[in-house]
């Protein structure tokens, strides 16, 4: 039975094979295996497609949420508010710099952090709000900001899963004081291995970043603070390079799928499908909705060739990593019902003819309708 995959990843360099091919070449032949010209291409490309003044190439999205709070001067005994439906890689990039993350529920329409909500998590330890634009919908970063900016306090962007996404038409890549971006092969932007970034408008940040990333080092044996190896490989920035050139088309093509799957789910009184607030473009890095009994309807769903997953099953506060937190987990009944709940199906640019139609009517068959 051929099964239609959440993402066909490997499609992206069948599409682009000779392009990509051509870029890893040049980079093999230029001699230039660590930064070099391909990695400053992607950045200046990056930070362009974005809005920003500034990109900074790192190893991967963790690394690049870390460096971020690190360049802010987020540590030890500081708190940092999170979502509490996150992927871990949030909280742990907190956990990182020594400081703490508190958890602030979402808001049950997008998924993402509850702007209502942020104000009374905030205590006199609160340095930073790190909004999460989950699933690719963009957070509220108008409200957002002016919290942060009413408290005195700095914004770091999870925008991992947000490539292409936008608010009232400016794209996310600048809103905060930094954004950092994954491109791990699954992402709408994603390379053949672990990749990052950060955007900002503040060139004093992007500095540091340059520092952070590499050994603390801006001439060699020369280090001014203690830094890591966080470097964006060479190979992965051209093949990046090559992507960004297509993004809007694929970008336009993940909406068209979405758009197709709210049609045939309408009506329904069984799905809960994603919504999309009317200032906001959606990015459609997942197409979540929301079932009863979830597990049992990814069974029925892969007995009928359609491949699903939960994202995520089990919230940070749950797990053994953040156990600390788990006797206060009654704190966050939403994320936890949420985690229960939620259902990605197959999204992406090249799904199939007939494909989008064949999901929906399994979809619907195994919640009973």
């Amino acid at each position: 039975m051929h099964l239609i995959p959440v993402l066909d990843v490997g499609a992206t360099y069948e599409e682009l094979r000779a392009e990509i091919d051509e870029a890893v070449r040049g980079v093999l032949q230029s001699g230039w295996y660590i930064g070099g010209p391909s990695v400053e291409r992607f950045e200046d490309h990056w930070a362009s497609h974005c809005g920003a003044s500034n990109c900074v190439g790192v190893g991967n999205g963790l690394e690049a949420l870390a460096l971020s709070l690190r360049a802010l001067g987020v540590g030890a005994g500081d708190e940092v508010i999170v979502p509490a439906n996150t992927y871990i890689a949030t909280w742990l990039a907190v956990s990182m710099v020594g400081a703490t993350p508190v958890p602030v529920e979402p808001d049950e329409a997008s998924h993402c952090i509850d702007p209502a909500r942020i104000a009374a998590a905030i205590t006199g330890r609160t340095r930073c709000i790190m909004p999460v634009h989950l699933y690719g919908h963009p957070c509220a970063m108008d409200e957002i900001m002016a919290i942060a900016r009413d408290h005195g306090l700095l914004v770091v962007e999870d925008a991992a899963q947000a490539h292409g996404a936008a608010i009232g038409g400016t794209r996310i890549g600048a809103h905060g004081d930094a954004v950092a971006w994954s491109f791990y092969p699954t992402k709408n932007l994603g390379a053949f291995g672990d990749a990052g970034a950060v955007t900002t408008n503040r060139a004093d940040i992007a500095e540091q970043l340059r520092l952070l990333r590499n050994y603390g080092s801006a001439s060699k044996n020369v280090h001014d603070i203690k830094g890591v190896n966080s470097r964006l490989d060479p190979v992965q920035a051209a093949i990046l390079s090559v992507k960004l050139r297509h993004l809007d088309k694929w970008q336009a093509r993940r909406q068209q799928v979405a758009g197709r799957y709210a049609e045939l789910f309408d009506g329904s009184n069984r799905i809960i499908p994603p919504a999309a607030t009317p200032d906001a473009t959606h990015a459609w890095h997942l197409y979540v909705i929301r079932v009863e009994r979830r597990d049992e309807v990814i069974e029925r769903l892969a007995e009928r060739g359609v491949a699903s997953m939960a994202h995520y099953p089990t919230p940070p506060f749950l797990q053994q990593a953040y156990v600390e937190m788990s006797a206060d987990a009654r704190r966050w009944p939403l994320s936890t019902e949420l985690a229960q709940q939620v259902l990605s199906i197959p999204m992406g640019p090249h799904m199939k003819p007939g494909e989008v139609e064949q999901v929906a009517e399994a979809v619907l068959s195994a919640v009973g309708e």
